[in-house]
């Protein structure tokens, strides 16, 4: 039995050209997919940009850190203000043996 090297190559080539056609298809197709998340993407990005600015500007902005610090000098209620007359200066030693004749563990 012998064989054709024709008939093979021209098999061959037939297998070749069929391969190349199916991926050209499916490459289309993937592009095809791929174009339309894209499209979907934006179409979705744009709802939520447009719903995010509805909703600001529906909401008042809270005040930032700067906006809720007191104004120096105004005292907070529940705060108290330490005054230069009661700082005192002691040694630490005084510190301790009072903290020890008030019953703290110390």
């Amino acid at each position: 039995m012998s064989k054709d090297p024709n008939r093979d190559r021209s098999k061959t080539q037939l297998l070749r050209a069929r391969q190349a056609e199916e991926g050209r298809k499916a490459m289309a197709e993937y592009q095809a997919n791929a174009a339309a998340v894209r499209l979907r993407t934006e179409r979705l990005r744009a709802l939520r940009l447009e719903r995010e600015a509805a909703e600001q500007a529906a909401t008042p902005t809270p005040a930032t850190k700067k906006e809720r610090r007191s104004k120096p000098g105004v005292r907070r209620p529940g705060r108290p203000q330490a005054s230069s007359s009661q700082v005192t200066t002691g040694k630490v030693s005084d510190w301790l043996q009072d903290q020890r004749d008030s019953g703290h563990n110390i």
